[in-house]
């Protein structure tokens, strides 16, 4: 990141033993996961709060931070986390996690506050929602007055902090940034609600992390917001045709009409793009007022660049190399989804906390594990499954229907997979390269399933391909369901098994096209979007 380039540290942006330690909430997230280098970058001295560690294990930059355990409702937690700290980011939510999500956000800021003040910590800084002039906030979504809630009671804790209220980011794998994109590229002619003529105030993720990462040396008396935003104001409208400018697309046909509710708003954004509607609804309603700053005063203390802030057809030509590089760093959906099963698979073999349904399949290959492996490592996206393509689509369509992920999440890379990566409607659990990879459920199943995939040699010295498919069903309904997709086993998991080992087999397999990219002439050179 060569705008951050000046920091407390060394001239190879090492940070040493006398750099201030930031502590990082969010470290898993899309903010969080690219914050975290441009800090290291900047010569600080980085700790990671993670409630699972383990998600952080394959980041390029793990080796380089400290990674604690801990969560920011858990005061006992927070208080570990925060010994030593000088600044500490807060870069969470609880969006999302049902009725009571306001209030879950509402005790984690007071006790992320009241730590940090026992700690001694001198500055806090927070990412949160620009809200619009003149709309109280009472009137606000349910999301942006939680933001907004959030921000009052950091900055009335009696730590320093900073809260940065941004529009929408832009970037490689932000939520906004796939709605927009999808929208548009899916799209040539769309019936779209009012708010696509709602003026917005859009911010480059690049510039969004360099302003975090400058919060970190405000003066101790800085106790108040600043808004953040690019050079343009424009309607959505105007972004959907923007965006389809840069990536050469023909102009968009748009109908605004005024009986789209936020419920069917989201809904509709859920089918037609990755974000799924529980994520896609917060996004619509914060549109339904204009949302542009008021002030710049951010420049006083983290100046502009020599060539200004990054503007909006530039964030796109940013984000669009990206992907087509294969070169996303994080995605939205790098955090958990809401309401998705997180338990790990049990290790106890005989599962004594209940019944534990299998399909395991075992195969030989006549190849190399180094090729069965490339395969098993480039599953989903847009490589498939392997076995009946209609049947895993029509999964994935009425896992949207009923407000799930479905499986147009894709991947963020088109080769590689770390843990804690969304894989349509799987995320990696586990992965131990060239032997295994394990993979847990995040659609909408009565119960906890995971897939996994291995790679081993017989003692004859055979390749074996290893396919186990779990399933812990929760109450009668989860044993109903079981039973009543087992007969179709044999064609999805059977032809799933054969066509990974001929895959592997035919070898080099042509990787598929990186969704989305190829279409933009981009030019521009960035790093961070």
């Amino acid at each position: 990141m060569t705008d951050l380039e000046d920091g407390p540290g060394d001239s190879t942006g090492q940070p040493d033993d006398s750099a201030p330690r930031c502590l990082v909430t969010g470290a898993t997230g899309y903010i969080g996961g690219r914050l975290v280098p441009a800090l290291l970058d900047a010569g600080y001295r980085v700790r990671a709060l993670a409630r699972t560690p383990q998600k952080l294990r394959d980041y390029p930059w793990a080796d380089r931070v400290e990674v604690v355990r801990g969560d920011v409702t858990d005061a006992d937690s927070l208080a570990e986390a925060m010994r030593g700290v000088d600044v500490a980011y807060y870069l969470v939510h609880a969006l999302g996690t049902g009725s009571t999500f306001e209030e879950t956000d509402r005790r984690a800021a007071r006790t992320f506050g009241e730590q940090a003040r026992a700690a001694g910590v001198g500055r806090i800084v927070y990412l949160g929602g620009l809200t619009p002039a003149g709309v109280p906030e009472k009137d606000l979504s349910p999301h942006l007055r939680s933001r907004a809630e959030v921000g009052h009671i950091l900055l009335s804790s009696k730590v320093p902090t900073a809260v940065l209220r941004a529009a929408i980011v832009i970037g490689s794998g932000s939520a906004s940034f796939e709605m927009l994109r999808y929208l548009t590229e899916r799209l040539p002619l769309m019936v779209t609600p009012s708010w696509v003529r709602t003026r917005i105030q859009p911010v480059a993720v690049r510039d969004v992390i360099r302003y975090l990462v400058g919060c970190a040396a405000l003066p101790a008396g800085v106790n108040r917001a600043f808004d953040i935003g690019g050079p343009d104001v424009m309607t959505y409208r105007d972004m959907m045709q923007r965006y389809a400018a840069v990536a050469g697309l023909r102009p968009r046909v748009i109908l605004p009409v005024p009986v789209l509710t936020p419920t069917l708003s989201s809904r509709w954004v859920g089918l037609v793009t990755p974000v799924p509607s529980s994520i896609a609804r917060p996004l619509t309603e914060s549109l339904r007022h204009e949302v542009v700053c008021r002030e710049h005063d951010i420049k006083e203390y983290v100046p502009d660049p020599p060539d200004g802030t990054i503007g909006f057809d530039r964030a796109l030509r940013l984000a669009l190399q990206r992907i087509q590089e294969a070169r996303v760093d994080t995605r939205w959906s790098n955090a958990a989804v809401p309401g998705a099963p997180s338990d790990p698979l049990p290790t106890d073999p005989d599962w004594a906390g209940g019944s534990l349904y299998r399909d395991e399949r075992e195969m030989a290959v006549p190849v190399g594990p180094e090729a069965l492996w490339r395969v098993i490592e480039g599953i989903g996206g847009e490589n498939g499954w392997y076995s009946f393509p209609l049947a895993w689509a029509v999964r994935g369509w009425l896992d949207r229907l009923v407000g799930g992920v479905g499986l147009r999440r894709g991947r963020r890379d088109a080769q590689h997979l770390r843990v804690g990566d969304s894989l349509d409607f799987w995320r990696v659990e586990e992965i131990v390269p060239g032997e295994l990879l394990r993979l847990r459920a995040e659609m909408r199943v009565p119960g906890l399933a995971w897939l996994e995939l291995s790679v081993r040699r017989d003692e004859r010295g055979r390749t074996v391909y290893g396919q186990r498919a779990l399933f812990h069903p929760r109450g009668l309904f989860g044993h109903a369901y079981w039973w009543s997709v087992w007969p179709f086993h044999s064609v999805v998991f059977g032809g799933m098994a054969r066509n990974i080992a001929k895959a592997a087999a035919t070898e080099e397999k042509p990787r598929g096209p990186v969704p989305g990219g190829g279409r933009a002439p981009v030019t521009d050179s960035g790093t961070d979007n």
